[in-house]
């Protein structure tokens, strides 16, 4: 189970790898979607893309198995509360058999967009009783995520999960790590105000997920050398997780 678990995060740094370089292509005028899906897209018409894709689906299940193993098991750090634990970990299983769920729509020929999904999920939850609440807790709980992730990059909390390398090798593990994780955060946290405002303005089509998160920075000052350098900050984080598959704490 941990060679598997150990596969899922090789598999999660290949999709960051690629969201980064599609980053980075749009910024310079290209197509594509920067996300998981787009990702995906990516995989499927590469040579052997079938068989990439079921090592996708294979490395994500390991993976979310793991992450709900472990939200049973007592915590690593005897300082964390149980409840906190096991919600976050759960949380992370959660996520990671989602993404298989994805990959294995496209292992099996068919296609999926992570942004027309997020759009048609908010604009359900928007048209229930509450559903405005709902949408606007969701972008809290989002921007939360992002801003624990630039807080582990600050922090190096990161380095709790792996058993760093000695010498030059864990030099390069803090930097990439440090640079994916607030990369990866400040994403994540555009992706929750984003949901804030569809909450705001009703408009669902504004829930558009990392990919909407990405390709808004283009309309700020400089917007094309910051979309390139959050490409760039995704494949700091895509290094990272390779790094972490060989010396994460299991």
């Amino acid at each position: 189970m941990k060679v598997l678990a150990r596969l899922g995060f090789v598999v999660n740094g290949v999709l960051h790898l690629l969201i980064g370089l599609i980053a980075i292509g749009v910024a310079v005028g290209n197509s594509g979607e920067a996300d998981q899906s787009g990702a995906l897209q990516q995989l499927s018409g590469a040579p052997g893309g079938v068989f990439l894709l079921w090592f996708v689906v294979l490395g994500f299940v390991a993976l979310g198995a793991w992450q709900v193993v472990t939200a049973v098991l007592p915590p690593r750090d005897r300082n964390t509360k149980r409840a906190v634990h096991v919600v976050k970990e759960l949380g992370k299983g959660i996520v990671y058999l989602a993404l298989a769920g994805t990959a294995l729509t496209f292992a099996l020929g068919g296609s999926s967009s992570s942004s027309q999904s997020n759009q048609q999920f908010s604009a359900k939850i928007l048209a229930a009783p509450g559903g405005v609440f709902l949408i606007l807790l969701i972008g809290v709980v989002i921007v939360g995520i992002g801003g624990y992730f630039v807080y582990k990059g600050i922090t190096a909390k990161f380095t709790e999960d792996i058993v760093p390398p000695a010498g030059t090798l864990g030099k390069v593990t803090l930097i990439v790590g440090r640079v994916g994780y607030i990369a990866k955060g400040i994403a994540l946290a555009i992706v929750g105000v984003l949901f804030g405002v569809a909450a705001v303005t009703h408009d669902a089509s504004k829930a558009t997920g990392l990919d909407g998160a990405l390709k808004s920075l283009v309309e700020l000052p400089f917007g094309v050398a910051v979309l390139v350098a959050a490409g760039v900050g995704l494949i700091f984080y895509a290094v990272y997780l390779f790094f972490r598959a060989r010396y994460a704490k299991l």
